[in-house]
């Protein structure tokens, strides 16, 4: 039994002898390999290359913008930058130079004659304010639109000769509204001569002449509203004095009495009607 033992271990011995010759020879490739990416390697880092030299600008050192687009239109980066200019100076156009400033203030007027401290409250005046006067100046910013903005754009005129031209629509609606006493007194605060014509009143004396002009209308508007609100507050006060209810506040008793009034009359349908009137010449 030991001598078929010891050959079936002679083959087994010479299976493993084989299977470590093959391993030593695996790894011998295996070290070749490394050593030949590692000298490649070194090589391509011992070596670099030298970097490309810089090329000169062509057109030197300056700074060109291009104002005209394509076909002579403005571009579009001008466009742009007039458009964030005309928003940021929006609000102040929109009170110096529309009918913004007079309907805001007689709606201001209707309410404290009410009796009312803040229903509506201003949010609602200026937004209604706001979309009535876009209403009252839709005519005058079409023509701005026609005359000044549309040629501009497609660049049948220079931007001086758009704000002219845009802009006299503007003026005449402006001149329309403005007492000649106004344009007077703001020409001698500016020690300057008379104007013979309208085409010679300057903007810086129109628009301030225009703002006193719309004010004095608001305000006799607003005294036309507050007067029969005056009334009933005298007939309530005098009813409660006759009775001997001194130590009851009249406004409890009549502002009831004053929403009553102002429902059955339509009180914002006439003071709505009134303010376009005073633009549209119907009122």
């Amino acid at each position: 039994m030991t001598a078929a033992a010891s050959e079936r271990r002679v083959p087994a011995l010479h299976t493993l002898l084989r299977s470590s010759s093959l391993v030593r020879r695996v790894v011998l490739v295996a070290a070749l390999v490394a050593v030949g990416l590692v000298t490649s390697a070194a090589a391509a880092s011992a070596a670099p290359t030298d970097p490309t030299a810089p090329t000169a600008p062509a057109t030197g050192d300056t700074v060109s913008v291009a104002v005209n687009g394509v076909n002579g239109t403005p571009s579009s980066s001008i466009v742009v930058l007039l458009g964030i200019t005309l928003l940021s100076v929006a609000p102040a156009l929109l009170l110096m130079t529309t009918s913004f400033t007079k309907i805001f203030v007689v709606l201001s007027f209707t309410r404290n004659a009410l009796g009312l401290q803040g229903v509506p409250p201003n949010q609602v005046l200026a937004g209604l304010a706001l979309f009535l006067s876009l209403f009252v100046m839709a005519p005058t910013v079409s023509q701005v639109n026609s005359e000044g903005i549309q040629p501009y754009l497609k660049g049948e005129v220079t931007f001086s000769q758009a704000v002219e031209d845009g802009g006299t629509p503007l003026r005449e609606f402006m001149l329309d509204h403005t007492r000649e006493q106004d344009l007077a007194l703001l020409t001698r605060a500016a020690h300057q001569e008379n104007p013979e014509t309208h085409e010679d009143v300057s903007f810086a004396t129109l628009v301030p002449a225009f703002l006193l002009s719309e004010l004095r209308s608001a305000f006799i508007m607003g005294f036309v509203v507050f007067v029969p609100f005056l009334v009933i507050d005298l007939v309530v006060s005098a009813s409660l004095m006759s009775m001997g209810m001194m130590m009851l506040p009249p406004v409890m008793i009549s502002l009831p009495f004053k929403l009553l009034l102002f429902v059955l009359v339509d009180g914002w349908g006439l003071v709505v009607t009134s303010l376009v009137g005073s633009y549209t010449g119907s009122g």
